[in-house]
């Protein structure tokens, strides 16, 4: 039987927190009471449909983000296409 993990490190996951917000970022690492993520944005609703916004603006986007498992209801490998744009933002690299 092959056993499937449905995200890992370096994938783009997206966490439903506690507080309704939904979190697109890089995971960098899991323990039992953090998330590490890198660059991690917050799903908008704009005119043209979902957009995506940093999460925090106080701080360098550059920086590892500690988000405590307590605080997250769930968590997944994010859909392609909202996966694609969510590169496009931080980055800059469109993948076609």
């Amino acid at each position: 039987m092959l056993i499937e993990t449905p995200y890992k490190v370096g994938d783009t996951i997206s966490l439903k927190l506690s507080s309704g917000e939904e979190i697109v970022a890089r995971m960098d690492g899991e323990d039992s009471e953090y998330f590490t993520l890198k660059k991690p944005m917050v799903l908008v609703m704009q005119e043209k449909g979902l957009g995506l916004a940093p999460f925090m603006f106080s701080v360098d986007p550059d920086n590892k983000f500690m988000m405590r498992t307590s605080s997250v209801t769930c968590v997944s490998k994010t859909q392609t296409d909202i996966a694609n744009q969510y590169i496009a933002t931080t980055t800059g690299l469109t993948i076609n």
